[in-house]
This record gives C-alpha cells, structure tokens and sequence, in this order.
C-alpha cells in the first residue's frame, strides 16, 4: 500500500464520518431544540470556551472544522490499527462499532472533561442515543471505509 492508498482510504472514512455524525447530531439536537449554529459552537467551545458563543458564523465554521478534525483522527487511528490487526477489517462489521464505541467514551470521559466544553450532568438517555449514533455514524463507516479503500 502506497502512502497515497492510506491517505486516500483515510480521508474517505473520516469524511464519511464526519458527515454521518455532524448530521445525526442536528437531527438529534435539533429535534430537542437545539439550532445547528450552537451545536456547532459548542463543538468549537472545546478549545474556546463559553466565548464560542458569542463568535457568530465564525465559531461555528471553527466547531465544524474541529469535528472534522476529530472524525479524521478517528479514522486514523483504526487505520494505523489496523495494519498490525487485520481483524480489524476482516471483521469490520463486528469492530467498526465496537469503535465507535471506544470513540464514544473516549471523547466524553477523557476530551470532553478535558476541554473548555459546557460539561452536562450524565443523561442514561443521553448516553445510549451517543453510543448509537457512533456505533452507525463513527465506527462502522471508518472500518467499512478502511476495508474497503484500505485493503
């Protein structure tokens, strides 16, 4: 595999990513009344704190930015796992949502406590539609993507 297979296979599972969850995200957030404009705000407050909140269209672009960062990380991280464990995408069914379920507790038990975020109090609901959306919109899209594209 060149370096321009793993990058390409890379960036195609961690748009895809990305995208899948950003949208999962507004429509779970926006159907309990949150706009698109603070969810992605509230991304960028990880590393601004409260004052994303008042940046406007320019914190947001900033949080959407971030989220695609992070879905990239993501995906480059299963990839570089996957070189030493090829169980990784032979059985991408299986460990694409177990990933993304380390993804899951990984962000809000380790990067989100860590970062200038609004913390909110443990939600149980909150919690299982998180671990949900990154079962379908994180884990399994990365290993499918790298499986296929990074074969």
């Amino acid at each position: 595999m060149t370096s321009g297979d793993a990058a390409k296979a890379i960036t195609i599972a961690g748009l895809a990513c990305g995208v899948l969850d950003i949208t999962a995200a507004i429509v779970v957030y926006g159907s309990m009344g949150l706009k698109p404009l603070r969810l992605l705000q509230g991304i960028a407050a990880g590393v601004l704190g409260p004052k994303s909140f008042q940046g406007g269209v320019s914190t947001a672009v900033l949080g959407l930015a971030l989220h695609f960062v992070i879905a990239l990380g993501a995906a480059t991280v299963f990839f570089a796992a996957s070189r030493s464990m090829r169980i990784l995408v032979d059985q991408a069914a299986l460990f694409g949502p177990l990933y993304g379920i380390a993804v899951y507790f990984f962000m809000n038990r380790i990067v989100v406590p860590l970062s200038g975020a609004t913390k909110f109090p443990f939600s149980v609901k909150m919690m299982v539609i998180g671990v949900v959306i990154h079962i379908f919109c994180v884990g399994l899209p990365i290993a499918l993507s790298i499986r296929r594209f990074a074969s």
